[in-house]
């Protein structure tokens, strides 16, 4: 599984060209679509306290080691194709060896979502008499109150 994280764009970013580059880079990785995922953090890059959202961009690929020979051009494509999203941007790789990773793929569901296999749910109509219209909050500070005299007074008693 080649895991390819991109810090400082939003998730909605990452969304869009994961969807518009999974299968280039596959191409480029040598590999099926099947092993290309993305990982999009909710999370700020920060520098000197100002946010980098969309202007600073860092791509972090975590990738077996097999595929280290392809890194120039696996490299070039994502900066020149993501800054479509942003100003800045650095690539960055990381290797491991296949044997040190686990995985479990439950065979009863598809391995992936996709725009063919989503189910939509009809939400049920709600009766109206069913939603409480009231305060909820109604004589909070009064049972609050009596609530802080019972535990003085239990406090006392022991």
């Amino acid at each position: 599984m080649i895991t390819i994280s991109i810090y400082g764009l939003d998730q909605y970013a990452v969304g869009h060209y994961s969807k518009e580059n999974t299968k280039n880079l596959a191409q480029l990785f040598e590999t099926n679509e099947d092993n290309i995922l993305f990982y999009a953090p909710n999370a700020y890059l920060l520098h000197y306290g100002m946010d980098q959202t969309s202007w600073n961009s860092i791509v972090r690929i975590n990738a077996p080691k097999k595929f280290a020979a392809l890194e120039t051009k696996v490299a070039e494509y994502i900066l020149k194709t993501i800054v479509v999203y942003c100003i800045n941007a650095s690539v960055e790789f990381y290797y491991y060896e296949e044997k040190n990773r686990y995985e479990f793929i439950n065979k009863e569901y598809p391995r992936f979502l996709s725009e063919e296999n989503i189910v939509n749910v009809e939400h049920e109509e709600i009766d109206e008499e069913e939603i409480y219209h009231g305060n909820v909050f109604e004589n909070l500070d009064e049972k609050i109150e009596e609530e802080i005299i019972r535990r003085n007074k239990n406090e006392k008693e022991n």
